[in-house]
């Protein structure tokens, strides 16, 4: 198995709308993923396995030092293989590229060792408001 990682990779719609409703378990949308990363977004990620979208993780950021990952999905048949740490991975080198100095991220509980244990990210303060 080959896997590749591409930093603002080309992708279709379609495509990242199954990926995503597989991913967090919800039907299959039709967000224009083009033009909201396009707004909001520094850069993605997106891995590729013959074809076929089999991972992705979204970048926004404040336009200043910091980043914030988003969305960090591996199709069901492709995970517990080290693709989302290369995603993330991946998405660190973008935004240190970028200039960025921080990369934050907020995740469910049940992946605190995936991020803590093998992204490296480290706990800090921080608080949410519900809206």
């Amino acid at each position: 198995m080959t896997i590749a990682y591409e930093w603002r990779g080309d992708f279709e719609n379609s495509a990242l709308n199954e990926l995503h409703a597989e991913g967090f378990d919800h039907p299959a949308g039709q967000t224009d993923w083009h033009a909201r990363l396009q707004r909001h977004s520094l850069g993605w990620v997106c891995a590729w396995e013959d074809g076929r979208l089999i991972g992705f993780v979204n970048v926004v950021w404040d336009g200043g030092v910091h980043a914030f990952v988003l969305d960090t999905v591996v199709a069901q048949r492709s995970r517990s293989q080290g693709i989302g740490a290369a995603l993330v991975a991946t998405a660190a080198e973008g935004a240190r590229a970028a200039k960025c100095e921080w990369l934050h991220v907020d995740f469910e509980e049940h992946l605190r060792s995936f991020y803590f244990d093998v992204c490296g990210f480290k706990g800090t303060a921080a608080g949410l408001i519900a809206l």
